[in-house]
């Protein structure tokens, strides 16, 4: 039996998209004592509201009626009194909606994976910036798309080209507009104007994945690309733009909840999927995440951002000095990341093993948010996790490696 050789199973074609992300190993390498990490854009977890946390979970287990609802099985639409208060929460932001265009996900990487299965099939074409989330390209691939690149700066693509190498129709576009994942850039008023125009040209929807959009620190507040299209075509009913939400970034990951506003024959497919998925988000999580919307919100939208914007001004400070002349980066109003273009030449994905091994400093490689593997000369630099002094020693560990 044991020179029998080892019985590998048929797998679905759908596997074949699937790969390992890069930044999801490389926390586990850098997880060692010593190491500097500007890699996982991960909240920093001395902003957790962990007084709040504990005491909503304790008042809804301290009353057995409440217990008892928390702890069940629940809708897949999410919990009605959340919903509600997301959908005041988007109407503050000019998305007149209502209950029936809200459905609670576990994370926004949920509904990201949930809107994949729901427009696309193997061979459509999305639409995605170069570079764009990766976790985003990730949640897409079981699909089999293919991935072309949405090209916003000048408009230098006409619809027509874009239907033309998709071989007809695009099955959507996907941007992050606020702060974006992996390059801190905002979408501009005419950027997004641009956008919609295209999404109207090409009959298609717009995921616009705002994970980041609260976290401004200075600088125009930019309307969200559901707004725009919202006052023009006068419904949400109408509109094209599907927008994911999450809680991560301003309470904490650790309870897993997010959530999709969009028309309501989107949330009712949506809904179908969520079903055969996980049935619903967990329900106490969901209580909980509410108690703490309702109770918190605008003060941990001001820590976080007073934090962050600290943080990230060391970091910019520290630049000029840290890099190698010839390179550029991003100076981001607000969110946790900085992107970083070094001299022609570079590969930051060679430099990062030894980075970590003999300089205790980590970051992610920029090809990995290319869908193409383009961007060698490329990094995602986070400022979120470490703190203002480790982000000063950070930098001069940087230095030495990429010297």
């Amino acid at each position: 039996m044991s020179d029998a050789q080892e019985w590998t199973p048929h797998y679905a074609e759908r596997m074949r998209g699937m790969h390992a992300s890069e930044i999801r190993e490389l926390l586990k390498v850098i997880a060692q004592p010593g190491v500097i990490s500007f890699a996982g854009g991960i909240p920093d977890p001395a902003l957790f509201p962990k007084a709040a946390i504990r005491q909503a979970y304790d008042a809804i287990l301290s009353d057995d009626v409440q217990a008892a609802a928390a702890l069940q099985y629940s809708i897949s639409e999410g919990d009605p009194d959340l919903r509600a208060w997301i959908v005041g929460h988007m109407r503050a932001q000019g998305v007149e909606c209502t209950a029936d265009n809200i459905l609670i996900t576990s994370g926004s990487q949920q509904a990201l994976e949930f809107l994949g299965k729901l427009f696309l099939s193997p061979g459509d074409t999305a639409l995605v910036t170069a570079p764009t989330y990766l976790g985003a390209l990730q949640a897409f691939a079981p699909s089999q798309p293919v991935f072309d690149e949405l090209d916003l700066a000048g408009r230098t693509r006409t619809a027509a080209s874009y239907a033309e190498a998709a071989g007809g129709r695009v099955s959507f576009a996907y941007v992050v507009p606020d702060f974006a994942n992996p390059t801190g850039q905002t979408l501009d008023i005419a950027e997004r104007e641009e956008l919609l125009t295209l999404a109207a040209e090409l009959q298609m929807p717009i995921i616009e994945d705002s994970p980041y959009s609260a976290l401004r620190f200075e600088g125009q507040h930019q309307p969200s690309l559901q707004s725009l299209d919202i006052a023009y075509c006068g419904s949400i009913e109408r509109s094209r733009v599907v927008s994911c939400g999450s809680f991560s970034k301003i309470f904490t990951p650790g309870l897993r909840v997010g959530w999709v506003c969009a028309a309501t024959s989107i949330i009712t497919k949506l809904g179908l999927i969520k079903q055969s998925s996980d049935l619903n988000s967990p329900a106490i999580n969901q209580r909980v995440m509410l108690h703490l919307a309702r109770t918190v919100w605008d003060e941990q939208v001001a820590r976080s951002c007073d934090s962050y914007r600290a943080k990230r001004d060391v970091m910019l400070s520290l630049m000029a000095q840290t890099l190698p002349e010839g390179s550029r980066w991003s100076e981001p109003e607000g969110g946790m990341f900085v992107w970083v273009t070094l001299p022609d030449g570079m590969d930051a994905a060679a430099i990062l093993p030894r980075a970590v091994a003999y300089y205790g400093i980590a970051f992610v490689p920029g090809h990995a948010f290319h869908a193409d593997g383009r961007g060698r000369n490329t990094m995602r630099l986070s400022f979120s996790l470490p703190s203002t002094d480790d982000i000063v020693e950070g930098m001069r560990r940087l230095q030495a490696a990429l010297r």
